[in-house]
């Protein structure tokens, strides 16, 4: 007797953009067992009203690590992770439209608007995005020396860490609260389905229900 194949595994980001996405999992007919919304639960994966899938749970910015290197199959992330990895085993063929924010580049609003950045040589950077403010730029001609952070960038430019920051940005409320203004948007972000090139091309037909699933739960269709 053949077994039977094990569920595909879909990588969702745990916070905000998982609560955006339930409505959306509602209309593509996914349903995690009830602990799932136990946002103390420890368990990290979970069975779903569907056989062939499991949800995990993880950071939003390891979703796309996940997902690239095959642990996952499918996955939600925003388009800042994909930018900042840039995974050639990653494909997104779905914009959710949901998670809307941007990559922004920052500075105190008591030097803001001084000297024009094109000037910049050298600037030093707070982020946990080294890989987009390097690429931001060097595509201006400005040295970039990243301080990595994972969280708090704000207070670096008061502490003398760095001279900007690039940061994810929803409302702007936390830079006005330190003293920071927008200066500047690299990218405009929402979060996206992706899923692992390989799985697409092995398991063509499981992949594809689910891509086309999620693009009827967009359109406001329910599942076949």
């Amino acid at each position: 007797m053949t077994a039977a194949p094990a569920p595909l595994v879909l990588a969702l980001p745990k916070g905000r953009i998982l609560k955006e996405l339930r409505p959306l999992l509602s209309r593509a007919g996914i349903e995690p067992c009830a602990d799932f919304r136990d946002e103390d639960s420890r368990r990290l994966r979970f069975e779903t009203n569907d056989p062939t899938l499991d949800v995990v749970r993880v950071r939003s910015f390891d979703v796309a690590t996940f997902v690239a290197h095959g642990a996952a199959q499918i996955g939600v992330c925003g388009a800042d992770v994909l930018m900042e990895f840039d995974y050639d085993q990653i494909y997104a063929p779905l914009d959710l439209g949901i998670g809307r924010c941007r990559v922004s580049v920052a500075e105190p609003v008591a030097t803001a608007g001084q000297q024009d950045m094109g000037a910049w040589s050298r600037v030093t950077v707070a982020t946990k995005y080294p890989t987009i403010a390097h690429r931001h730029f060097a595509a201006r001609g400005i040295q970039a020396e990243v301080v990595h952070l994972n969280g708090a960038m704000e207070l670096a430019p008061s502490l003398g860490l760095a001279r900007v920051i690039v940061d994810l940005v929803q409302t702007g409320s936390t830079l006005k609260a330190n003293g920071l203004v927008e200066s500047e948007v690299i990218a405009s972000v929402t979060s996206r389905l992706i899923v692992n090139r390989t799985a697409l091309k092995t398991q063509p037909e499981a992949i594809g229900a689910w891509i086309a699933r999620f693009r009827a739960a967009l359109a406001g269709g329910q599942p076949a």
